[in-house]
Formats: C-alpha cells, structure tokens, sequence
C-alpha cells in the first residue's frame, strides 16, 4: 500500500483488553500499523496484561496505537470511513459485504483518489451507534450464518484487515509502482473537516429559518450522506463554509 495512502483501524471504546491485544495482532499479520481507540474503558488498556499476552508478538502495534477521547481526533486525515455494523439500519450510508466494496476501494486507494481509508469497530456489547454509523461512507455488514451473527471484536478486525489485504493484491502490492497523480488534483478533505463543515451549514440553516432545532428530522444527517458521496475537497469546504457565514450574516441583516 502507498504510504500516501493510510489505513487506520479505530476501536470505539473497547471493553476488553484482550481484543484490543488481538486487534493489534490481527493488524500485524495483516501489514497494518495504525491502531487508534476512543474513549477505551480502561485508559491504560495498551499496558494492561491481557492485551499484551493477547498481542502475542505484535506489541510495538500497542506500542504506537493512541487513546483519544473523540471520533473526530480518531479521523484526522482519513477521507474515506467505514462502519462495521452486524445489525441493518433503516437509515445512513449503504450497506455492502466487504469484499465487493474494497475491491471497488482499493484501485481508487492506490491511485491516490481515496487518501485515507478508516475502519471503525463499536464496543463489544451493543456495537456502533447510530451518529457514528452515520458518520460513514458505507455500512460493512460481514455475511453471517442468519441463526448467529455475533462476531468478536478481533475476530471482525482480523476479517476486515485480510479483506483489505485482499483487496489491495496481497503483499505483492507493496512492490507494485505506483500510478502518479496528476499535479493538479486535490484529495478530499478529511472525516473531521467534513463535520466541521456541516456544523457550520446547521448554525446556518438555523439563522435563515430554514431547519427547525427542535424539530430537526434528519436532514443533517441526509446532508452529511450527500457530501460524503460528493467528496469535496478541502478548498471545496473552504467555499461551503464561506456560504454558510454569508447566509448567518444575512440572517442577521448583514451584520458579521
């Protein structure tokens, strides 16, 4: 994989410390590094017993990962963000197997399109939320026996990383040239710019009358679903963010 080109796995506040050790390991056999856990329920997860007997090997993987306390510093970078979720969701993003999906994913990773790929796994009991879900760009659900689709934590991270694996052509991927971008092109703007952006659209969908805060429906979330199919650039958000501060200034007859 190029190293323009990141993967990160993201553990959403992990219970147990031996799933995060097994993660890490599952990362390693798979040639993936980046580990980054949010608001895991022991904050000293990455030294405790179990998850470095559980890494078997794999403890310079615990050694890098991070403890942050939000999704958005986990997604720092990352432009294209995967949900793993066992349970269908009436609404958010799509919802594919992973191996159609990241073989779709991995020519446009490799030719710089995508900049950076995250995977994001919810806590042991009851899985991904709903607002996190939604922060996605597809819903991975992992085709299981319909009598028992309960699959551990690292388990789920270790078919994802082989997946990926897979999907970027093995190992031999690594020695592959790399197709050049063009110097003109811009990568997209990642997950957190992202939902900047769109607190800023809602503050000014407010100030013009045009969304009700109390009674909100879900067209912000149907908007992040848009502009995460529209990928827009970091300078595509700069103007977005320009029209919301001019739209608040209008609400407030002009006054900045």
């Amino acid at each position: 994989m190029r190293p323009d080109t990141p993967t990160r796995f993201v553990l959403i506040e992990p219970s147990h410390a031996g799933n995060v050790g097994a993660a890490a390991r599952a990362l390693k056999v798979m040639g993936f590094g980046d580990l980054v856990l949010v608001r895991p329920r022991w904050p000293d997860v990455l030294q405790r017993p179990e998850a470095i007997e559980r890494a078997s090997g794999a403890t310079d993987v615990l050694a890098r990962a991070r403890v942050v306390d939000t999704l958005d510093e986990a997604l720092g970078g990352m432009d294209h963000v995967c949900a793993t979720a066992m349970t269908p969701r009436d609404f958010g993003p799509p919802t594919a197997a992973p191996r159609e999906h990241l073989a779709a994913l991995a020519p446009r990773a490799r030719a710089g399109e995508v900049v950076g790929v995250a995977f994001l796994f919810g806590p042991e009991r009851y899985g991904m939320a709903n607002e996190d879900v939604y922060r996605c760009h597809v819903c991975l659900r992992i085709p299981t026996a319909p009598d028992y689709g309960s699959l551990n934590l690292a388990a789920a991270v270790q078919l994802i990383a082989y997946e990926w694996r897979q999907a970027l052509g093995g190992f031999d991927a690594e020695s592959a040239p790399a197709r050049a971008r063009g110097p003109a092109a811009e990568p997209p703007a990642d997950a957190p710019t992202v939902s900047a952006m769109l607190a800023h659209w809602e503050e000014a969908l407010v100030a013009v009358g045009y969304l009700d805060p109390a009674a909100p429906k879900k067209l912000m979330p149907r908007l992040r679903l848009l502009f995460q199919r529209a990928a827009p650039t970091a300078s595509e958000v700069h103007i977005l963010r320009g029209v919301a501060r001019a739209m608040i200034a209008a609400a407030r007859g002009g006054r900045r």
